[in-house]
């Protein structure tokens, strides 16, 4: 613009950054600019998504008899999904469209970092070698907290926004802070930069101790003497100038792994097998299910696909099992202790869920009878049986899930077989199934109930002591005399190593090797060991974030920074 001059400082920019209230100021600016031959900026159309249909309108009306210097450029995000399209298709189809991708990988994303800084900015602070060495620090840690994104939840429990503006706040406050004070404040930069600037982002708590944890490894007072490593194989760069930190990126950047973000290489693996089956799962909903080409093969597909679905609908009709009879289960039981309440609580939330299958699959044998007239849902349940998901009519009463319906099912009937082992005596289990539980946690709470009762201790001042054997699942023959033995836990990001009975390193291509039995039992708070453990949180299944159940402090050798950025966890479903 500044070439032809078109500038905002004589008029003949104009630009609107529409929001709430500026479509009259967008509307008049798109009229003066097509009589005067002026240029319009429309940034973030998307906000104003009723106001669209009139822009469309209007640019169609001056395309015609305007001043031939007139533009309008126009400025949008992407949707997350397609039906939150909303631009008009007019426009689209009219408009030279340019999309700006973000870099991916660490080399684009680090070199992007630093392209957004000059010479003149790594001369500005009278502290120069402790400036540029935070600010190569801080590029580096913005191109890793951008580019974790990648690899699902195992990067991070919830998806954040992280962006440029993050990044050159952080350094005008780095630069104030080192003006300000003789020493450098290492404790306040980095809460700073983790708590407020990044941290701001942030709403989960295993988030936040992973970006605190990035930045206590990066940004730390032996990064003056050159003796830190930002990645395995990468140092941070001496003092260069502008020009020489792009070629130390060039010449020093490990290539493109997991190991530069702390992850395990496993982690790549297990995020393209989940990307892999998205893409063949959308391919293969795209299918048609009837066709009318050729005559009677319409015909024949819609009985292949009724076939399908009535053969799905049967089976699991068949399989399942008749409801637990709450009365006889409640007066089975004399002492109502913790356990037998826990109990309870699961054979109601599973009568529940059993109902909800039996009467929908029901209602929709009726319906493919030509008894009933197809609903949307009825319609919904018969797409999930056919292409083998687990209808979201049950899921809404059901636990959290990331298996296939066929799998789910397999699972859902193991679950109601060791409630009924269960609830025909009240004897707990030599050794429990975790993961057998809608809410696990209100077992974990009953371990700590029953021994606070037994021991007389407040609860308040009661945790869960977590010990792994050496012993697997057949092994166990008869329950502990307090506590409980717990299996069918799943390590991702590592792996326990039994004989030195310490997390280690994971073992490339096993995804989540499992646990041994662990041992579970409550103790006094001031009793618990926190010296050289790792505190892990323990998911119900791979999308981690809302599925959090407990925190387990499990042993370890090496430093627990390096199992944090790694992303370890336990899980209760794989």
């Amino acid at each position: 613009g500044r070439k032809l001059n078109f500038t905002i400082d004589n008029g003949r920019i104009h630009n609107v950054s529409l929001g709430q209230g500026q479509e009259a100021v967008a509307e008049r600016a798109l009229e003066v600019a097509a009589t005067q031959g002026h240029w319009v900026i429309l940034q973030n159309i998307h906000l104003v998504a009723r106001w669209l249909g009139t822009l469309e309108k209007m640019v169609e009306q001056y395309s015609l008899g305007s001043h031939t210097d007139y533009r309008v450029f126009m400025s949008a995000e992407p949707a997350p999904s397609p039906e939150a399209h909303i631009i008009p298709q007019g426009l689209l189809e009219n408009a030279i469209k340019i999309t700006s991708e973000p870099p991916t990988g660490m080399y684009a994303n680090l070199h992007k970092a630093l392209d957004l800084f000059t010479q003149d900015t790594l001369e500005m602070c009278s502290k120069e070698i402790e400036f540029k060495c935070v600010l190569f620090a801080l590029c580096y840690f913005h191109a890793v907290v951008a580019e974790r994104r990648k690899f699902g939840a195992q990067g991070w429990n919830r998806p954040y926004p992280f962006n440029n503006g993050d990044l050159t706040i952080s350094i005008n406050v780095l630069y104030n802070y080192l003006e300000a004070n003789p020493k450098v404040p290492w404790d306040d930069l980095r809460y700073l930069f983790g708590e407020i600037m990044y941290g701001g982002h942030i709403t989960d708590d295993w988030d936040r101790r992973l970006c605190q944890t990035y930045l206590s490894e990066y940004v730390r007072v032996e990064m003056l003497e050159g003796e830190v490593y930002l990645a395995p194989g990468f140092l941070i760069p001496p003092s260069l100038d502008y020009k020489g930190y792009h070629e130390y990126i060039d010449d020093n950047l490990p290539p493109e792994s997991p190991y530069l973000y702390g992850l395990h290489p496993n982690a790549e693996i297990g995020f393209l097998t989940v990307t892999s089956d998205r893409l063949f799962r959308t391919v293969l909903e795209m299918q048609p299910k009837e066709s009318d080409a050729g005559g009677g093969s319409g015909k024949s597909s819609s009985m292949a696909y009724s076939f399908q679905v009535k053969s799905v609908l049967d089976e699991i009709l068949e399989r399942l099992p008749e409801p637990f009879n709450m009365v006889e289960i409640v007066a089975k039981a004399v002492d109502k202790t913790p356990y037998v309440i826990v109990a309870f609580q699961e054979c109601e939330r599973m009568n529940i869920l059993t109902h909800e299958i039996r009467r929908s699959l029901k209602e929709l044998d009726l319906g493919l009878k030509g008894e009933l007239t197809i609903t949307s849902d009825m319609e919904e349940l018969a797409n999930a049986l056919f292409y083998d998901n687990v209808p979201e009519s049950w899921t809404r009463y059901a636990y959290p899930s990331l298996l296939s319906l066929g799998a789910w099912y397999a699972d859902l009937l193991l679950r109601m077989r060791e409630l009924e082992v269960w609830t025909t005596d009240f004897v707990l289990p030599a050794t429990v199934w975790l993961a057998g539980f809608f809410n696990p946690q209100s077992f974990l709470t009953a371990i700590m109930q029953s021994m606070a009762r037994k021991n007389e201790w407040p609860l308040d001042k009661v945790c869960l002591s977590v010990e792994v054997t050496k012993k697997n699942r057949e092994d166990i023959t008869a329950p502990p005399r307090e506590g409980s033995y717990v299996h069918g836990l799943f390590m991702e990001g590592a792996r326990w190593d039994i004989p030195s009975g310490v997390i280690a390193d994971a073992r490339l291509k096993e995804l989540t090797p499992m646990m041994p039995v662990i041992f579970i039992r409550a103790i006094p708070v001031d009793r618990t060991d926190t010296k050289n453990v790792y505190e892990c949180p323990v998911y119900k299944t791979r999308m981690r974030g809302p599925t959090y159940v407990w925190t387990f402090n499990l042993k370890t050798k090496e430093k627990a920074a390096k199992w944090i950025l790694a992303a370890v966890a336990l899980l209760l479903q794989i």
